[in-house]
């Protein structure tokens, strides 16, 4: 079932249109990424679904109704969120709790239960200013799902964390997902291949590709040779440029990243040219092609 239909979304600033036009649905129950560069209109996209800056034109329809302020079933965590520093975590989701409009006799069991979801609750009576990094970002999630939403956005949930951080907060994602549909931005293109069921990449302003990440990949991945030379590999990279069975070539000194059309035939080929001409290497390795490669195609880098 449809959750968020977005349709023909447009913002500008002045003469910059920082969204151009952009359509795309949400189903309920999926995790969906958010993929883009620096400037792409991620940040502005989720601001105009979490009903913060309003659209120059277009519309967002919320389980079939447009026009109404749906914000009730949205949680929201921005990339940078803020918190009064003064007052403890308990106090804080208690305060959220009372601008979401629980009712007065719910809102002390709801946020002890919230804290303790998001694995901060030995901390709850602590000031948050004297919580780390990881603690904050908990915080700020049990702030976006204290009122129960339908739809949870997130703003690079990850990207200011440590690696024990980052995936304690993307296993929380993957438990909220299993109750709340949640659509997430992040430049971490390998955290949105292991949770997102679906993806939409965006660029300069617009949706270049959207769909099931599953499909997705299956349709756009190709196979890929990596080789580590024991050094520069690029003379070797420039001839092998005019063979057939391959597509593209990455050099980077030693290391060399070939995407072919046939496996097996690129495979023996290599190999056989690698020992008549005696190339040194320390590494041969047969993958398939990553979000990450399908991102730089997409994105045209």
């Amino acid at each position: 079932m449809t959750l968020l239909k977005v349709n023909n979304l447009r913002k500008r600033y002045g003469k910059h249109e920082a969204v151009k036009g952009i359509s795309f649905q949400l189903e309920e129950g999926r995790c969906v990424s958010l993929l883009g560069p620096n400037g792409a209109g991620k940040t502005t996209t989720l601001s105009m679904l979490a009903g913060l800056i309003h659209p120059t034109s277009g519309e967002i329809y919320f389980q079939g109704i447009s026009g109404t302020d749906f914000r009730q079933q949205i949680g929201f965590l921005p990339q940078y969120p803020s918190f009064y520093n003064w007052m403890s975590g308990r106090e804080f989701i208690e305060y959220v709790g009372k601008l979401a409009h629980i009712p007065t006799g719910e809102i002390r069991k709801r946020s002890d239960e919230v804290l303790e979801f998001v694995g901060i609750s030995i901390a709850k009576n602590r000031k948050i200013g004297s919580y780390s990094g990881g603690m904050r970002q908990r915080l700020g999630l049990a702030q976006a799902l204290i009122h129960k939403p339908k739809l949870l956005i997130l703003d690079e949930p990850v990207s200011a964390l440590d690696p024990i951080g980052r995936r304690e907060v993307l296993n929380l994602i993957k438990s909220i997902n299993k109750e709340t549909t949640v659509l997430f931005s992040t430049h971490l293109l390998h955290d949105a291949e292991e949770i997102s069921d679906d993806l939409l990449i965006m660029h300069r302003g617009e949706i270049l590709l959207s769909g099931d990440m599953k499909m997705v990949m299956s349709e756009a991945q190709q196979p890929v040779i990596h080789i580590k030379g024991e050094s520069s590999l690029e003379k070797w990279a420039e001839q092998l440029k005019t063979y057939g069975y391959i597509t593209k070539i990455i050099c980077n000194h030693e290391h060399l990243q070939i995407m072919v059309t046939d496996l097996e035939e690129s495979k023996s080929k290599l190999l056989k040219e690698i020992a008549e001409k005696e190339i040194p290497i320390r590494k041969f390795e047969v993958a398939e092609t990553t979000l990450e490669d399908l991102f730089m195609k997409v994105v045209g880098v």
